[in-house]
């Protein structure tokens, strides 16, 4: 062979190996490009906030330990209340101290703290570590409402939060059941599609079968119930704002109807519901003792028996309704994305770069499939491939029901209110649900109530609420797409 051809034959290879070598490194998923990456910090401790309780046993006993195993770095867990949270980011923030590297923010606080200077942005991060790519696959919902502000990024969605109605399917397809309430109402006993069948179907259990079991039952603790006053005000029409003037409008006859109903619903519920709070809903609808109820995804895995014997879930009531829980949308068609939670990277961080990494990891496709898999953590799908995940459909029987349901909750749901100081907003709304349920008349309630919103409006600055509110309302998920 001419030395011509061997130097060609040579290029030729050294060019295949390149290509090769390119190829594998482009191939690279996100975790590993983070986990590699990460190495550099080894020994180095960074500071999280999660919510106090199960959520924080993710990074205490799955993902930390991992971190710490792939790269060295060590992950120091702060346990915060969920309602304390958004107080001690500002905190420390003002404070400057840098005791914070990566939190968990709830998506509609993320204005507020990105706008005070409290969250890093994310993008030039998002590049340096190839990650737009995964980024891409998170659900569009969540992805493009819950991840920016003013067009950069400063949280990745990480819980996909979301109301879905549980009902007992064994109950809803008993023939004489079907027949009786087809008698009476002229239509089949199916999961309910409006408020009006939802009152019809409750009524028709509860007269039939109480006190051994009750038609429906909702946490109705006002932090819970004024979300759900969120989802049921927009699926009947209403609008928050007067989008040109700011005056509050919640107080309108949509408010006052709804209000109204929510509180003649407590007659077919179980004695004393008005005091119930997530754990109540729950032992209820696990012994039995309710037909009907809506919550956040973990009520389906735990009704289905799914991580009963985990040591962390012994609070939980074991399930007596396995295999007999149905799953579909709320009345309305439109859930609320209720709360959930973003990862980002406090501003004043003294080891940012580590911090994101974390995040990136645990955010990923691979390691978050994992993740919301964990029974005990809370964390709910969030990505495409987590409703059609392999092994997470073969969890229960009805796995595939329970993930296709989400997917179709995260397509349609509502995104809660988002604006500048909206936790004074959600407050006013708090106090109204708590004079509800001690007999106040409802107009009266939401007349207080849009004069607060509109004093605390005023204080802010009604032009610039305004612009928050227009660039909130203007999302895929702010009020209903008809």
């Amino acid at each position: 062979m001419s030395l011509l051809k061997k130097l060609a034959w040579a290029g030729a290879f050294a060019g295949l190996a390149l290509g090769a070598w390119s190829s594998g490194a482009a191939a690279q998923s996100a975790d590993e490009i983070a986990a590699e990456a990460a190495k550099k910090y080894a020994g180095t401790e960074i500071t999280v906030v999660w919510e106090a309780g199960l959520q924080s046993l993710d990074p205490l006993n799955f993902s930390g330990p991992m971190w710490e195993k792939l790269t060295g770095m060590k992950v120091k867990v702060i346990e915060v209340p969920t309602e304390e949270m958004f107080t001690k980011i500002m905190q420390e923030y003002r404070a400057g101290t840098g005791a914070y590297d990566a939190l968990n923010v709830i998506p509609s606080w993320m204005p507020d703290l990105a706008k005070a200077g409290a969250l890093e942005p994310l993008d030039a991060y998002v590049d340096k570590y190839k990650y737009r790519d995964e980024l891409q696959k998170i659900a569009p919902t969540f992805r493009d409402n819950q991840m920016t502000v003013d067009g950069k990024i400063y949280g990745f969605p990480d819980d996909g939060d979301v109301f879905i109605m549980y009902y007992r399917k064994d109950v809803f397809a008993d023939p004489q059941n079907q027949a009786d309430f087809k008698a009476k109402f002229g239509y089949d006993l199916a999961p309910p599609t409006t408020w009006k069948q939802f009152d019809e179907i409750g009524q028709f259990l509860t007269d039939k079968f109480q006190p051994k079991m009750y038609g429906a039952a909702f946490f109705r603790q006002a932090p819970y119930a004024q979300l759900m006053f969120q989802e049921r005000f927009r699926n009947e029409g209403g609008k928050f704002f007067d989008a040109n003037t700011m005056k509050a409008t919640v107080n309108s006859d949509i408010g006052v109807k709804v209000l109204t109903d929510m509180r003649n619903e407590n007659k077919f519920m179980p004695p004393g519901v008005e005091t119930w709070g997530f754990v109540e809903n729950l032992a209820a609808f696990m012994s039995g003792q309710t037909a009907m109820t809506i919550s956040w995804p973990p009520y389906g895995r735990w009704a289905a028996g799914y991580g009963q014997d985990e040591k962390a879930l012994n609070w939980v009531p074991k399930t007596q309704i396995a295999g007999k829980v149905g799953y579909a949308l709320p009345p309305g068609g439109h859930p609320q994305l209720a709360l959930g939670f973003a990862l980002s990277v406090a501003s004043t961080s003294k080891h940012k770069d580590a911090a994101y990494l974390f995040i990136q990891w645990l955010n990923s496709e691979k390691i978050s499939t994992e993740r919301v898999q964990l029974p005990y953590t809370l964390r709910d799908p969030f990505r495409v491939s987590h409703y059609t995940d392999p092994t997470y459909l073969s969890r229960w029987p009805d796995a595939k029901d329970y993930l296709a349901t989400l997917k179709q909750a995260s397509e349609t749901g509502l995104l809660d209110l988002s604006i500048l100081q909206t936790d004074k907003y959600e407050e006013a709304l708090r106090q109204g649900i708590s004079a509800l349920w001690s007999g106040e008349d409802p107009k009266a309630i939401l007349d207080k109530i849009a004069s607060q919103w509109d004093a605390i409006t005023e204080k802010i600055g009604v032009d610039k609420q305004k612009a928050a509110y227009q660039g909130w309302a203007a999302k895929s998920g702010a009020y209903p797409q008809m």
